[in-house]
């Protein structure tokens, strides 16, 4: 560090300068702007971008469509967290936390509004009957990792993530904090995986699906680019995991929903039909 840092009394939000990412939010809550969401013509509205917290969810979609389920049709918006889309006063509406993804189901007699990915997933698993057992044992593993993956990524995203690739300078004890906790993460969810073809059993799941785009992105080198920082081959039954899953059609299709950067054919910005991403998706080199 370039200096030593003396906490004030009173903390003053002055710290991020001129660092675009972390000038997005601010100690206040609520909608900074009017505006209304867009709405579509399927009962599944989401509202979203194409980061690992967004994947999930489109992923999620994405496989339920695959496994037959025509009800799981939704219109993907693009919320662009660069541009605070996510402080209109229509997404607040959804998701009070102004974070996405956020998602609307108007398929009952009241409108429901879900936000935190894990809800969103846990909520659709129960819609539709797919990727949660309904009981017993099993189903309270999917919940552990289910919930392991939401403790866990914050330290791999807005802790890792953060001070390695987007704070103003790189710092040493952050990062270094930051990278032990990945890899320690790395490492239970290699021990995991060692007993497991998925990683709550031998069934796909929604903790698969929300722990692949965190981690299965890494060590496939697409977050961060990090993989040789943090030595990624060495989870080789994670490696396995996430080369497996990639391979999936669901998986391929979900994760490049509400992207407007990457390459050409990983950038569909709105889904409101399946030509949406067959169109993109045929770009592939």
């Amino acid at each position: 560090m370039s200096q030593q840092y003396t906490p004030p009394k009173v903390w003053v939000n002055d710290a991020a300068g001129d660092n675009k990412w972390a000038n997005i939010n601010s100690p206040e809550s609520g909608a900074r702007f009017d505006k209304e969401l867009p709405v579509g013509d399927h009962a599944l509205q989401l509202y979203s971008l194409g980061t690992p917290n967004g994947q999930k969810v489109t992923i999620m979609l994405e496989e339920l469509l695959a496994a037959g389920v025509k009800e799981a049709e939704y219109d993907a918006y693009l919320i662009n967290i660069g541009e605070s889309d996510q402080f209109s006063s229509g997404f607040v509406g959804v998701n009070p936390n102004s974070k996405i993804p956020a998602l609307l189901d108007k398929s009952g007699r009241e409108e429901v509004n879900v936000f935190e990915s894990a809800s969103i997933l846990m909520h659709l698993a129960e819609k539709f009957g797919h990727f949660l057992p309904k009981e017993g044992a099993a189903r309270t593993q999917v919940i552990n990792w289910l919930f392991w993956a939401q403790g866990s990524a914050p330290f791999l995203g807005g802790g890792f993530g953060h001070f390695y690739a987007y704070a103003n300078e790189k710092q040493e004890y952050p990062i270094n904090r930051f990278a032990m906790e990945a890899k320690r993460q790395l490492d239970v969810l290699d021990k995991q995986l060692a007993n497991h073809t998925f990683v709550a059993g031998e069934e796909l799941s929604i903790a698969d699906i929300a722990i692949w785009p965190w981690y299965g992105n890494l060590v496939l080198g697409k977050l961060y680019d990090a993989a040789e920082f943090l030595q990624v081959d060495a989870y080789t039954n994670v490696v396995r995991w996430a080369k497996m899953l990639a391979a999936r059609e669901g998986f391929q299709r979900g994760r490049v929903v509400n992207r407007a950067f990457g390459e050409e054919w990983e950038q569909v910005p709105e889904r409101h039909s399946a030509e949406d991403i067959d169109s993109v998706l045929k770009l592939r080199p």
